[in-house]
């Protein structure tokens, strides 16, 4: 029998294992009402995907008690969530070994109203090889997902806002060309109605008997007065020139609807081409100015799942930085117009974008620190030290990519963004 030290008499004493027990009861049953009471999501599953644990708060955000779950398979317990993101989350922490996370997975609430949860689905094994079941820990994000969405959509009409008067600008350049030449067309269609009076005058007198010399001269003094060699040239210019402008506008327009559109909790298939030339397009007041824009487009990319709106504001973010690092360099007399160039690719499993710039680059010493929030080096009320802080955990965080860059200083800087083209990814 095993013995233990008394530490105050230095005698060996016999253990006491029927004091031990109920303690060891009570230590158990109190781990037991704590992960209970856990307020976080806590699911136990067995090898074969059998209840072990449900805790009140699954059953508060799933809708169903520990007495009606225990011991089912989980996909008989009638939850109703995206079944599919969990069965490839759960099928890949049992293949890997690792913990799996699943966010943003769809689900009904109790209320009946759709939510959205964020899960870690961990393995639980014995010598790191043995599978003996499976732990799903999470929490109801949905109203932390509509404050980020308030967020993202408020800082992205404050960017429109600060944007405004250079869409304005945008805009009132191919309006005022369209109004000039439907100026234009309204006084040439009065000159021309002018000849058509007096061809029908001249008509008439033909159908009547001979033409009085008197028509003759009023019908030639009507063409000298029009013009009418200058009006074939001139009139489809200004109609072709003002369709142009009213194309022009709608772009500007459409631009700006889809790029203040809040988007969409889910990812959706996109053509990133498209939402790039959609932000330079509502950018361009920003750069127009400063730089040339170059676009170098991969028009075989294939859409990538993404949320169009935020990525839009990254680009946007990146673009308008590009245009800025170029004034600063115009500013100093050191260039008088630089080069944006946008261009996208696909390199692997990946869809690549990179904007690159000629401005002065990125000092050493502040690189390690230029995604962190409300950094900024420029002046006030130019930049919030807001915009490559929100570019960091959107592509990394929201959509399992990767942001970098790569700067040299007089020469310019360089971003690149991954995003995975792999639509099984979870």
């Amino acid at each position: 029998m095993p013995v233990i030290l008394d530490t105050l008499t230095g005698t060996e004493q016999p253990p006491e294992p029927k004091a031990e027990r109920p303690e060891a009861q009570r230590a158990l049953q109190e781990t037991e009402q704590l992960l209970d009471t856990l307020p976080t999501i806590l699911i136990g599953l067995s090898q074969d995907l059998r209840v072990t644990r449900w805790n009140q708060m699954a059953g508060s955000v799933l809708g169903a008690t520990a007495a009606q779950t225990r011991g089912k398979l989980l996909e008989d317990t009638g939850i109703h969530w995206d079944w599919d993101r969990i069965r490839r989350g759960i099928s890949a922490c049992r293949e890997e070994g690792v913990s799996i996370r699943v966010d943003d997975v769809s689900f009904v609430r109790t209320n009946g109203k759709d939510g959205v949860l964020g899960l870690t689905i961990h393995p639980l094994t014995r010598d790191g090889d043995v599978f003996l079941g499976i732990t799903i820990i999470g929490a109801d994000t949905t109203e932390r997902k509509n404050l980020e969405q308030q967020l993202t959509q408020a800082q992205k009409l404050r960017t429109i806002g600060q944007l405004a008067s250079g869409i304005a600008h945008e805009i009132n350049t191919p309006t005022q060309y369209v109004g000039d030449n439907t100026r234009f067309l309204q006084d040439a269609f009065a000159d021309l109605m002018d000849v058509v009076t007096q061809q029908a005058g001249l008509l008439r007198d033909a159908r009547s008997g001979p033409v009085r010399p008197e028509v003759i001269r009023a019908v030639d003094e009507s063409i000298r007065r029009a013009d009418l060699d200058y009006l074939t040239h001139e009139i489809p210019l200004a109609i072709r020139h003002t369709l142009e402008g009213i194309d022009r506008i709608a772009k500007i327009v459409r631009a700006m609807k889809e790029f203040a559109h809040p988007g969409r909790e889910d990812k959706v298939p996109a053509d990133l081409n498209k939402i790039i030339e959609t932000t330079l397009t509502v950018a361009r007041n920003e750069w127009r100015y400063v730089a040339d824009l170059v676009t170098d487009f991969d028009r075989s990319l294939p859409e990538v799942s993404c949320h169009p709106g935020e990525i839009n504001q990254v680009i946007l973010n990146l673009v308008v930085n590009a245009a800025h690092a170029i004034e600063d360099q115009v500013k100093q007399g050191r260039m008088s117009k630089g080069v944006i160039t946008v261009a996208t690719r696909r390199k692997d499993d990946w869809a690549e974008i990179q904007i690159r710039d000629t401005g002065g680059g990125i000092p050493e010493a502040i690189r390690p620190r230029i995604f962190d929030p409300f950094f900024t080096t420029k002046e006030p009320g130019r930049g919030t030290g807001q915009g490559l802080a929100i570019c960091h955990p959107v592509i990394v965080d929201k959509h399992g990519g990767r942001i970098f860059f790569e700067s040299e200083v007089g020469l310019g800087t360089t971003f690149t963004i991954n995003l995975p083209l792999d639509k099984q990814a979870v």
